[in-house]
């Protein structure tokens, strides 16, 4: 007589193989996630930067309703802090405000999160006044919509404009001119 084997005291186990393609999988998996998590992150510094250069955007339109001007730049610094409103801001820790009536535009110039990179201003002068004004970043996702693009869809850069190590790539001016006006060149980066 043959005999069945008792199922109840079988031992049941999991093979090599398939161990190995359970790590395989969970090892695409998280690699997947973390790819996913890091490029959230870069979204996520980015959409900082541009609000960033909004708050300052709209402290500088504050500033200019009440003194009828932009303040001057210096090297991609602001003018107009400091006891005396003449002396450049820094970036991360000046407080930007008005000396004489004492009005705060901001009570601290937002710096970039990447210490590699920076905010970089520029203001323009007409007779004497300074009439309008331009911000820059450095964003690092080259294929966000915000960035100009050139005919082949290659991402373009504002020469002579670094935003810390790297050219800068992102701005926002004021209502009156564009990014492109005042002979600003655009060139395709690198």
């Amino acid at each position: 007589m043959h005999q069945i084997p008792n199922t109840k005291y079988h031992k049941l186990a999991f093979t090599l193989i398939e161990l190995l393609v359970v790590i395989s999988i969970i090892g695409i998996l998280s690699v997947i996630g973390l790819n996913s998590f890091s490029s959230a992150r870069v979204k996520a510094r980015d959409s900082n930067r541009k609000s960033d250069l909004s708050a300052i955007s709209k402290a500088l339109e504050l500033y200019y309703n009440d003194l009828g001007e932009y303040p001057d730049d210096n090297t991609g610094s602001i003018m107009g802090c400091g006891t005396d409103a003449i002396e450049e801001c820094d970036w991360g820790t000046s407080k930007f405000s008005n000396n004489t009536t004492g009005e705060v535009y901001l009570i601290k110039l937002p710096t970039d999160s990447n210490s590699n990179y920076s905010y970089y201003y520029e203001s323009f002068t007409v007779n004497g006044i300074n009439t309008s004004y331009q911000l820059y970043a450095r964003l690092e996702n080259t294929r966000d919509i915000a960035i100009t693009k050139d005919n082949d869809d290659n991402p373009k850069i504002y020469a002579n404009r670094t935003c810390g190590i790297l050219a800068c790539n992102y701005g926002v001016s004021s209502s009156n001119i564009t990014l492109e006006d005042n002979g600003h060149e655009l060139t395709t980066e690198e």
